[in-house]
């Protein structure tokens, strides 16, 4: 019979959320290497060098792969025979207070994301609890831990439908995931959970996603089971959507598929499909009653060898000197470099905006010929101006894109994934642009950022408005003044281009 220290249970929960901000899984890492290696599309495998560029200075650093610190899952499986040393906290306040300590991290900041009273004032718990826990008794006298940290980006375009048993699993996730934009950062992982009830299945997919990334191993033994060539199947026909790196279009999307499967009532299908971003953080350990979870370092040698240039055609600019007939001469898919001063906002900062407007009140900033940036960025530490600061997911501020570019003066916007069409058309019609930075790329960004201060909504915490003074800060033309999108025209070109290519190979 193994006693375990409640103590022994928060250290290690506090060590392994420090550690899967700054380390990626390294089987992950290889999976990203192969695809950048393999890529063809040159837009795809800059996003994708970027991303590995990010995760080595991370791993060397020790700060956040993403702005997005997550919110905390935790699976904890309990064997029958363990006791506990005392049974003042449950397991959910011990995960908790092992969030709380490593969120505050003096050394290591990770910011804090969550909010209390979701459908109501949105206020957020300063220190990313309470964490996500699922709890399971099972046999045996130790208990196991598998824990991660999820990113909004990603969790929002979770799925899920009630299938008949006769529908195909595989044309549903096909049909599906290109309506989920990029939002999830890929390339990533689709986590799939099949059967039981819904909440069971929503469950099976999360839990999945803490596997090892091993689609390779299963694509050179071949599958044994229905399990198996579903995966496959999947992992082919998602592939082959074009989809590509940040959803500019290109070969790899996804870099495994993972599925988890119960049985379930003989009238229902339930399905539900998670992804897991470019920032898949996660980590596996025991507890034996011995001391907290030793968790080693990987080496940093094993991250590859990856540099990443600007091509010959690069765009450097000073925003401070951009009017609306500079930014026409800007096409879909140019690497820009921006200098000078530009603001951050996210969507409490947007909605607030959108108040003082209806209000008739004087906004705190001004927008003219200035560029937003979507972003939540870590705090500072050191003498960095700011801490990792990639952006968020632009969808979300599609609502308000009109608004800002008719009333504000706003010249354009920085994020990450798609514009809807409605936002595309403003664009068009203000003769904006959208440029898009990479996500995952967090603590790469925050490089180019040598200043930054609250300017206002300082309340709002991580969703205050800054000024950040940049230099080169690399970024895509996403849609240009047109309204040409690189999330539209990229997937449909390499989708294509595989659909030629898979004609050609079978002669």
């Amino acid at each position: 019979m193994a006693i375990i220290k409640q103590q022994d249970l928060i250290d290690s929960i506090e060590d392994a959320l420090q550690y899967i901000s700054y380390y990626h899984p390294l089987d992950f890492i290889q999976a990203l290497e192969k695809a950048y290696n393999k890529e063809k599309s040159q837009a795809a495998k800059d996003a994708i060098a970027q991303i590995l560029i990010n995760s080595r200075m991370s791993a060397h650093g020790k700060r956040p792969i993403c702005q997005d610190t997550g919110i905390v899952t935790c699976f904890v499986k309990v064997g029958m025979d363990v006791q506990w040393d005392k049974t003042d906290l449950t397991v959910q306040q011990m995960v908790d207070e092992g969030t709380r300590r490593a969120y505050m991290n003096p050394d290591n900041p990770l910011r804090a994301s969550i909010v209390a009273d979701p459908a109501g004032k949105r206020i957020n718990t300063k220190d990313n609890t309470p964490a996500v826990v699922h709890i399971d008794m099972v046999a045996g006298s130790g208990i196991e831990i598998m824990i991660a940290a999820k990113g909004g980006g990603s969790e929002n375009k979770s799925k899920m439908v009630m299938l008949n048993p006769s529908d195909s699993i595989a044309d549903w996730v096909v049909k599906t995931l290109p309506t989920m934009g990029a939002g999830w950062c890929p390339p990533g992982m689709l986590g799939i959970g099949i059967g039981g009830t819904a909440e069971k299945a929503g469950v099976l997919a999360k839990e999945s996603l803490m596997d090892p990334v091993n689609i390779q191993e299963l694509i050179d033994r071949g599958p044994q089971n229905a399990e198996e060539e579903l995966r496959l199947e999947i992992f082919e026909r998602v592939n082959k959507l074009g989809i590509g790196a940040q959803g500019l279009g290109g070969l790899t999307t996804v870099v495994d598929i993972k599925i988890n499967s119960v049985p379930t009532h003989a009238a229902s299908k339930p399905v539900v499909m998670i992804p897991n971003c470019a920032a898949t953080r996660h980590v596996h350990f025991h507890l034996d009653g011995s001391g907290p979870a030793d968790l080693q370092p990987p080496k940093l040698e094993d991250w590859p060898e990856i540099t990443w240039e600007v091509g010959e055609n690069v765009r450097r600019v000073n925003v401070d000197e951009l009017k609306k007939a500079d930014i026409s001469e800007w096409k879909t898919g140019e690497t820009v470099l921006l200098s000078g001063t530009i603001l951050t906002g996210r969507d409490a900062a947007h909605k607030r905006i959108q108040e003082m407007l209806a209000a008739g009140e004087k906004l705190p900033v001004d927008f003219t010929d200035k560029f937003i940036y979507y972003v939540g960025p870590v705090d500072a530490i050191g003498d960095e101006a700011v801490g990792p600061a990639g952006p968020t997911t632009a969808t979300r501020m599609d609502k308000f894109t009109e608004m800002m570019l008719a009333e504000t003066g706003l010249l354009g916007t920085i994020g990450k994934a798609e514009r809807g069409a409605t936002t595309c058309e403003s664009i068009k019609n203000h003769k904006s642009v959208y440029l898009m930075a990479v996500g995952g790329a967090a603590y790469l960004v925050s490089k180019a950022i040598k200043k930054a201060k609250v300017v206002a909504f300082e309340d709002m915490g991580m969703e205050a408005i800054y000024e950040f003074e940049v230099e080169d800060m690399p970024v895509t033309v996403a849609v240009d003044s047109t309204g040409e999108s690189a999330h539209v025209t990229g997937p449909q070109i390499w989708k294509l281009n595989i659909e030629e290519e898979d004609n050609k190979a079978k002669g």
